[in-house]
This record gives structure tokens, sequence and C-alpha cells, in this order.
């Protein structure tokens, strides 16, 4: 892939990504906040209304490998152009959806954007920088999802619940037309076409143990937190008593320490990556573990949601690098299919994650969600130490 000479366009390219990823950040994580005035309004249940959120993460998982494989041969502009568009139309579906079915629809298609910008983001936000530098060039393009969580859920969940929650999806909607000219103006004309990709390189990539390794923890290590987070506003609400305006200014601060954590995982991975997510991988299961104890109590069940918001994005850069790491020394002619499975891999956490909250929620109670997220971070604990023996 022809490399950005200078530093000057290497940082207006990362930007516009990074903007992109605000975005695509806010949509799928705004559900989060809206579950409540989503079930009164729409007349469904809290863990049916949660589908948004795992219906979400579906469409992504299947839509990162599948319009990758499609869309190769487009110039990598073009295909970011054409992303934002399909954002644009998907969210504007789930402003006006009449039922909350047409409101799916228009999640998956917002969902099918998402999968592919986030595979070819990572790979170009990778490739403007030297070679030492490429997981803290991820972390900024990540960035954009962090800060995400740190304005555009709460302020999302905010307009929500002064107005109604189409307004928040309209919100969203303004967030893309920035981000569609941002992509016009900031990415250079000259990038590349993708590589030649094939459906065939899904199966050369899913045979390589090591990456298919890096993809199971993926899954389970970032998707373990999503079984607290999905229902993150009615674990405030019911269990800590937390009122409706006092949860837009905690995500406001787990959003600050979602981001302080991106970065910091970022530096982290770009020495001894495996090491530093094994590390990420154990606390945030200790973490989650400990709320399960402190869930009924306001003031630490709150400190323990703040320590999960530190861990819950620290291993996004260091996983992303790792699998693109792998696949340039295992499977270099399909690098991108390899970051587009990763892709995959962190959204079928978000959706195994969101379905295993909604049935503990359903049949056990909302404080039992950290005890099963914490066993699914616990797993990507134990392959994080294979995948390591594996590479000595």
């Amino acid at each position: 892939m022809e490399q950005i000479k200078t530093k000057s366009s290497a940082a207006f390219t990362l930007l516009a990504l990074a903007i992109s990823a605000f975005g695509i950040g806010s949509t799928e994580f705004i559900s989060v906040g809206l579950l409540p005035l989503i079930s009164s309004d729409m007349g469904v249940g809290i863990s049916t209304a949660g589908l948004t959120v795992s219906i979400y993460a579906l469409g992504v998982m299947i839509g990162a490998p599948v319009f990758t494989t499609l869309t190769a041969s487009m110039n990598r502009k073009s295909l970011l152009l054409l992303v934002m568009l399909t954002f644009i139309v998907g969210n504007l579906i789930a402003m006006l959806a009449p039922t909350f079915a047409v409101l799916l629809i228009g999640r998956v298609i917002s969902a099918f954007a998402h999968g592919v910008f986030m595979s070819i983001a990572a790979v170009i936000a990778a490739s403007v920088v030297s070679p030492g530098k490429r997981a803290s060039a991820i972390s900024v393009m990540f960035t954009g999802l962090t800060v995400a969580t740190v304005t555009g859920v709460p302020l999302g969940t905010f307009i929500g619940q002064i107005s109604n929650w189409r307004m928040s999806f309209f919100f969203i909607v303004m967030i893309g037309v920035i981000a569609l000219i941002s992509n016009y103006f900031l990415v250079p004309k000259e990038l590349e076409k993708g590589e030649k990709t094939s459906f065939r390189s899904i199966g050369q990539v899913l045979q390589n143990t090591r990456i298919l390794l890096i993809l199971l923890i993926t899954a389970f290590g970032y998707g373990g937190t999503f079984v607290v987070y999905t229902y993150l506003s009615p674990l405030l609400e019911q269990n800590m008593g937390y009122g409706a305006q006092a949860v837009v200014i905690i995500l406001i601060i787990y959003g600050l320490m979602v981001a302080f954590g991106n970065t910091l995982g970022g530096h982290l991975a770009n020495q001894n990556t495996l090491r530093a997510l094994f590390f990420m991988f154990l606390l945030q299961a200790i973490i989650l573990l400990l709320l399960f104890f402190t869930g009924d109590n306001a003031l630490f069940g709150l400190m323990t949601v703040f320590l999960m918001g530190i861990f819950a994005f620290m291993n996004v850069p260091g996983l992303q690098f790792y699998v693109v790491k792998l696949a340039e020394e295992y499977t270099p002619n399909a690098v991108s299919m390899a970051s587009a499975l990763n892709i995959s891999a962190f959204n079928v956490g978000i959706a195994f994650g969101a379905f295993i909250g909604g049935f503990v929620t359903d049949y056990f109670g909302l404080n039992l969600t950290s005890i099963f997220g914490a066993i699914m971070v616990l797993i990507a604990v134990l392959l994080t130490g294979l995948l390591a023996r594996l590479e000595k």
C-alpha cells in the first residue's frame, strides 16, 4: 500500500478517520442510553430493546468480511464516501421508523457501513506511520470511538430525554454528514485500491491457528464488558438508584475513562502486545467480579463502573494491531480480510455479550450480568496465554 509521505498529510488522514469513527461509535452505542426510552415508546421490554445493540453488532459481523470483499476493487476514498452515505441513510431510516422492526432494519443498514469502514480504516491508519507507531496510529483512529462514548452517546441520550429518542438519531445523522464532508476534503485522492480479496480469503485467514486465536480473544475479551455495558442505564437507575439526568453525567465520565484507557492501551501495545493484553483482560475480569459485590451500592458501584470503563476499550488498539501483524506474517495476501474479520470478532463479542446480558437480566437480574461478563473475559485471559506460548 502506498505510504503517505509527510507527517501533516498523515495527521489529516487520521483526523478524517477519527471523525468518521466518532459518528460510527456514536450510533453503535447510542442505544445503550436510550433503551428505557425505546422500550417505553415502542412498547417492548428492556431486553427486546437491547436488540438494537445486538442486531447492529450482528450487522457489522456479517458486513465487515462480505462487503470488504465486494468493495475491494474500489478506490479507498470513494469507498469511504459511499460508506458514510450508507451510514446516513441507515440512521435516517432508524429515526423515521414507524415500527420496532423498521428500526432494526435501519440499524442493520448503518451496521453494514460500520463493518466496511472499520475494516479498511485500521489498515489505512497503520499504513501512514512508521512501524513502531502503528498501534498508536490505530489508537488515534479509534479515538473517534472513545470520544463518542465521552460526548456522542451522553449527548444523544440527553437529547432523547429532553425530546424523544428519534431526535437522538437525527443528531447521529448530522454527525454522519460532518464525517462525509471530512472524508471528502481531508482524505487524499491517491489512496490505492484495496488488495484483491475473495471469499476464499476468509478460509485462508481462519485456517491459521494464531489468527483464529486472536479473533477468539477479541470476541471474548472485548465482548465480556458488553454483558454489563449494554444494560448500564437500567443498572444505574434500578440497582444504584440514579436518576435519568444523573445517568447522562455518569455516561460522560465513563466515556472519559474509556478515552483514557484506549490511549494508554495504544501505548502499552506498541511493545509486548500479548503481555499487555493478558494483564488488561485479567484486570478487567477482576473488576467485573467486583461489580457483582458493589452493584447495589450507589458509591462503590459507580466507582467500579468507572474502573470498568478504563479497561473496556484499552484492549482495542492492541487487538487490531496484532491481527494485522499476524496477517502480514502468515496471510500477506489477505491482510484486509483479517482486519475485517477482527472487526467482525469485536461485534460477535458485542452481540453475544448483549444477548447474554438480556438473558441474565430477564431470568436472574441485572446484578448477575457482571459475573457472566467476567467469565467471558477470563476465557480471553486463557486464550491470550495460549497464543503467547505459541508465539514463543
